[in-house]
This record gives structure tokens, sequence and C-alpha cells, in this order.
């Protein structure tokens, strides 16, 4: 059974669905899917959205790879780091359709796409490393100092503040709440707007506004994670 389910729509729009379990946790197999469904949509779709389950977007990393080992915990916490740059890099418009609770890597998959969709409700959006007594990748970090207010930079990285959908609008880390059956209509609605956009300037442009923290990211990733590891 494929861990991200990957759905042709209208518009040259491709849909990528993480739907494996209650916490849709981005474990190193997970991650693996996703790069390369985001690598297939290079050619031959105009625009991608990701989303997940009913209520869940993801949680974050998978915690039994997490305890699994340093070795373990290295190679999924770099996979994520290069997934994560194949997204904020990819020619393509890629929408996040954010369909709950979006918790540290979850939250870092929804930062890194270009334009982020969420659902109102009783739903957390937060970087909880801090909470758990982790230290956060580099990646994380560049992410989230792109996207989110300077006014709530500290409170979300260093204080583990968490969020709900509409706090998260506030603090940039979603762009628009909507309801829950309204979310995948929206998110294919900016999809199918931004992917109509000429490449390629969009691809071009794209890259001349992200390709600095991704070089950063992608030059530093074997040391950084291995120094996490090692701390």
């Amino acid at each position: 059974m494929s861990l991200v389910q990957v759905e042709n729509r209208e518009e040259g729009v491709r849909l990528l669905r993480l739907d494996h379990g209650k916490p849709n946790a981005l474990s190193e197999a997970v991650l693996d899917e996703l790069s390369a469904a985001l690598e297939a949509a290079r050619e031959g779709t105009n625009a991608l959205v990701i989303t997940g389950r009913p209520g869940m977007f993801s949680a974050g990393f998978d915690l039994g790879t997490l305890g699994a080992g340093p070795a373990a915990a290295a190679s999924m916490v770099k996979a994520g780091g290069r997934m994560l740059m194949e997204i904020y890099d990819h020619p393509k418009p890629i929408v996040a359709a954010c369909s709950g609770h979006a918790i540290a890597m979850g939250l870092f998959t929804v930062l890194a796409c270009d334009y982020r969709v969420g659902v109102r409700g009783s739903f957390k959006l937060g970087a909880n490393e801090t909470a758990i007594g982790m230290t956060l990748p580099d990646f994380a970090v560049e992410l989230v100092r792109a996207s989110v207010s300077k006014r709530h930079f500290d409170r979300a990285l260093v204080q583990s503040a968490t969020y709900d959908p509409e706090g998260a609008v506030d603090a940039g880390m979603l762009d628009e709440v909507v309801d829950p059956d309204a979310l995948e209509m929206r998110a294919l609605e900016v999809a199918t707007r931004l992917g109509a956009l000429p490449q390629p300037a969009y691809r071009n442009n794209k890259r001349l506004s992200h390709g600095a923290l991704v070089e950063r990211v992608r030059s530093g990733l074997e040391e950084n994670v291995g120094r996490l590891m090692s701390s």
C-alpha cells in the first residue's frame, strides 16, 4: 500500500495525500515516497497540493525511528531536510492543504509550501521541539525564519507556542483558513491559479527568492544533523 496517494486533478494539478495512520507520522519510508512524487511532478503537471487526513496533516517525524538510535534517527532527519528543500525549491507551485494538526516536521512541511490553506477547528500548529527537549535542525529554523512573523518567531520556535488555525494565520504559518468541507476545493483553486502563471518565470523567481536558503541547508545538512545526533 502506498504511503503517499497521488491523484491527478483538472488543470494539471496533482494532489499528494498523506493518510497512513492516526498521527500521519513522517517516517523515512513516507519521506522517500513523498520525494519520489515531487520528483515525478517536475514534468507533466502545473501545480501540486499536499494534504493529510481529516483532522491531521502530520504530527511530525516517526517517534519509533527517533528512538531507535542515532544512526536511524539521523538518516530520517536528513531525509526530512532533503524533502523539505525539494518542496521549497520545486519549480512548480505547491499548495499545502493543512487538514488539521501540524506539529514539528508536519508544520515544517506546511511552511515549505508556496501557499498554505488550513481548516477551522480545534487544531494545533506548532514546533514543540523545545517542549520535548530536542534541538532543532537548521532546516527547521530557516523555514520558520522565512515564513513566520518576526513578532512570533521566538514564541513559535524557542518557546514551543502552539497556535490555533486563526492564530497561525496571524503568525504567518497559514495564509488563510476555511471550513473543513471547503479545504480541498480551495486548495485546488489556489493551485490552479498559481499553476496558470507563466513558466519559466515562476520557477526562476521562486529560485531567486528561495535559492540562498536552499543552498545553506543542503550544503550544511550532513554536518548539522551529525552534530545534533552527537550532542
